[in-house]
């Protein structure tokens, strides 16, 4: 998975391993083993990732619809800024800006500085979305909220921009984006260490180089190359999966759940509390489910529940769907409309809530309805399958 949710940051960069433990002479059983074996290194490149989206979750849960702009404005140059310096680099930039932010909100005495400080944070959460988007701060931040000050909430934030940064130092960087700037030997070194010492990478290395081979043929292209036919599914489904999660009011309900929870009659405290204790075991669920079951039937459960897969599972989609020498553009096109339509729903939800809370909701179920119709006609199942085996399906269908 490159580029994405849990993808093309470090995690994992497909989505199905091919190196195989021992010598090329070991069983077939013994290599379907190792495909799906989980090494020390991916588990702490998670771990690290994590702590970026923790402070994605975290903003999103204190802070108004300015930071959907810094998210777009951050969107608009993430592909690029992962491609120019990687994609440990591209969390080390958001963590900067991340930092910053939380400091002037906790800091400040004038609103001024307050916008900026959201708007700063937005940019940084903006780059790393086209790198990871997992909203592990929210459920926390739920809790702790109604508790202690917006200050304090400010710094807390600052602790995991300083964890991510400090563990930035001790996972290696994505293959592919190494062989693709032609750095081989740490090309070599890092695909090593994320399968093990003990794993014979030379067949998953010759894919990865075949593969960029192929793209090179191809000049890296821009926004507008995107809009060609043999690049239309994969658009359609990485943008309409970013529409229907927006639309369906995943950002609404994230931002304003307190004052939801106020109007049917349930204090703020004890309704955020709810929400906390509801997702946190549902992301871990989906997280769990999301190789065992498949993207695509949790997409189509998720549909009916939110934060078991259509939270995340679309950033996973966009990180397999899409060649790389398009994928820089097309993160950033796909992560721009996620912001644009999170600006329109926060930005709209009050108003539409004041014509009808009840319609408001059927708007929401009917946009759910229709992505249930979209999952199972547009969207391929791409688990167990390399980037490459993704690319190749996906060409079939045109």
């Amino acid at each position: 998975m490159e580029e994405g949710l849990l993808g093309e940051s470090l995690i994992i960069d497909e989505a199905k391993p091919l190196c195989r433990n021992g010598s090329s002479s070991a069983t077939d059983m013994s290599k379907r083993s190792s495909k799906s074996s989980t090494t020390a290194v991916i588990v702490l490149s998670t771990l690290v990732a994590v702590c970026g989206s923790f402070c994605y979750g975290c903003a999103y849960s204190v802070f108004g619809s300015i930071l959907t702009v810094g998210g777009m404005i951050g969107a608009i140059f993430s592909g690029r800024i992962a491609d120019i310096f990687g994609r440990k680099g591209a969390m080390g930039l958001s963590v900067i800006f991340c930092t910053i932010g939380w400091l002037a909100i906790a800091l400040t005495k004038d609103s001024l500085w307050l916008d900026l400080g959201r708007l700063s944070i937005g940019f940084g959460i903006g780059i790393t979305s086209y790198v990871l988007m997992i909203a592990c701060g929210f459920s926390l931040f739920y809790l702790i909220g109604n508790v202690i000050s917006w200050r304090a909430l400010a710094l807390i934030g600052v602790i995991p921009c300083l964890l991510q940064l400090t563990g930035l130092f001790f996972i290696p960087e994505s293959p592919r984006w190494l062989v693709k700037i032609g750095r081989e030997k740490e090309f070599e070194n890092a695909l090593q260490r994320l399968r093990g010492k003990n794993s014979d990478c030379s067949e998953e290395a010759t894919d990865i180089r075949d593969h960029l081979e192929t793209s090179q043929q191809h000049s890296e292209a821009g926004i507008l190359d995107l809009f060609q036919r043999k690049y239309a599914n994969s658009l359609i489904i990485g943008v309409g999966l970013m529409l229907l999660q927006q639309f369906g009011g995943f950002t609404a309900l994230a931002y304003y759940a307190s004052a939801i929870f106020v109007e049917a009659g349930v204090s703020s405290s004890v309704g955020s509390a709810l929400v906390a204790i509801i997702q946190i075991p549902a992301v871990v669920l989906g997280v769990l489910l999301m190789d065992k079951a498949g993207r695509r039937p949790l997409l189509l459960g998720a549909s009916a529940a939110n934060s078991i897969g259509l939270t995340g599972i679309p950033w996973v989609i966009m990180s397999e769907i899409f060649p790389i020498n398009v994928k820089a553009s097309a993160g950033s096109l796909v992560t721009l409309v996620h912001w644009s339509c999170s600006w329109i729903v926060t930005y709209t939800f009050n108003f539409i809530m004041g014509w009808s809370s009840a319609g408001t909701f059927f708007i929401f179920a009917g946009v759910y309805a229709a992505a249930v119709l979209f999952i199972a006609k547009m969207v391929p199942e791409t688990k167990g399958k390399t980037l490459e085996e993704i690319q190749a399906s996906l060409t079939q269908q045109q």
